[in-house]
């Protein structure tokens, strides 16, 4: 019987940099634009990605220098995670942190990081990149898809 993988035996916050880097799964939801009614706190997801979003990897193209370039980038640590309500259903982050398992097209499942691509979980072919659009048009950007990726193939 082989060991347990450390994302069923740690918490967020006991995570190495290497362990907790690893659960991205490439999906590239959380660098889509939303919109926040400042009444309500609700939060409308877009289909315009940060201009950092390479939209067929769904990486980001200067991961490392990210927060020089895009400000208001929210770098994800354990306490945000448990904090924002925005990330997405299929978030490995948010998963660990609500005690849940990740799925099997999770590249830490599956070995393989295009699962997540196959299973139609990514950006991938979705989004439009932000550069150029005025914030005064991404209410014709509106989409619900980004919290609904993903739910039958994630049982």
């Amino acid at each position: 019987m082989g060991e347990m993988p450390f994302w069923k035996t740690k918490s967020l916050e006991e995570m190495s940099n290497a362990e907790w880097e690893s659960l991205c799964d490439g999906c590239g939801l959380c660098c889509l634009n939303k919109l926040e009614d400042w009444d309500t706190g609700e939060i409308a997801w877009t289909s315009i990605r940060c201009t950092l979003l390479d939209g067929e990897s769904c990486r980001c193209k200067d991961y490392d220098n990210r927060q020089a370039t895009v400000p208001d980038c929210i770098q994800l640590t354990p306490k945000v995670v448990h904090e924002i309500s925005w990330l997405p259903p299929t978030c490995a982050y948010r998963l660990i942190g609500e005690g849940r398992d990740l799925y099997w097209w999770h590249p830490l499942v599956s070995g393989d990081p295009e699962t997540v691509h196959a299973a139609g979980i990514s950006v991938r072919g979705r989004t439009v990149a932000e550069d150029g659009i005025d914030v005064e048009d991404y209410e014709d950007y509106l989409v619900t898809w980004p919290l609904e990726v993903g739910l039958e193939t994630a049982r």
